[in-house]
């Protein structure tokens, strides 16, 4: 079993939380909340969307076991399984926004990515280097002499 953070709550308060906010994510793409939830709803934002991309009928269930009606399940499995097909992980972003005025708790939006309207754009994927062929022993060991300072002859000096 995976290591939560408590939230300050029972577990079956906490749980239902979660799910409830998981599912409201789906339904709008974006939601305020606290940072500390945030985090949480995004591990579990992203394995529900993993589901969806799976679309068989062991996903389908499991992933009804966790979200709340029918339309937000309708959603992940057509809407965000096609966003995300080609994207391995990482299906939301968490944007810190302010500090709350009653109790100076940190606030974070956190939405999905590669959406409509979204607050911040996503950023391309950085440019892999080329891949590069390791040298065998000998080869390397004949440039690095080949390109060593020359040594100096103490020889001559006497």
């Amino acid at each position: 079993m995976t290591k939560f953070r408590k939230l300050n709550r029972p577990t079956g308060h906490r749980m239902s939380m979660l799910r409830t906010m998981v599912s409201q994510l789906v339904k709008h793409e974006r939601i305020e909340t606290t940072v500390s939830k945030a985090k949480e709803i995004r591990r579990e934002a992203d394995k529900m969307v993993q589901l969806g991309k799976d679309g068989s009928l062991c996903a389908a269930r499991r992933a009804a076991a966790f979200v709340r009606g029918d339309d937000v399940l309708h959603k992940l499995f057509t809407e965000l399984a096609y966003r995300y097909k080609d994207r391995v992980g990482g299906y939301t972003r968490l944007l810190r926004t302010r500090i709350r005025v009653g109790d100076a708790a940190p606030m974070a939006y956190i939405e999905f990515i590669d959406r409509e309207n979204e607050l911040r754009q996503s950023k391309l994927p950085a440019p892999q280097p080329p891949e590069r062929v390791p040298l065998d022993p000998w080869a390397r060991s004949k440039l690095c002499k080949r390109f060593a300072p020359p040594k100096e002859d103490k020889s001559s000096e006497i």
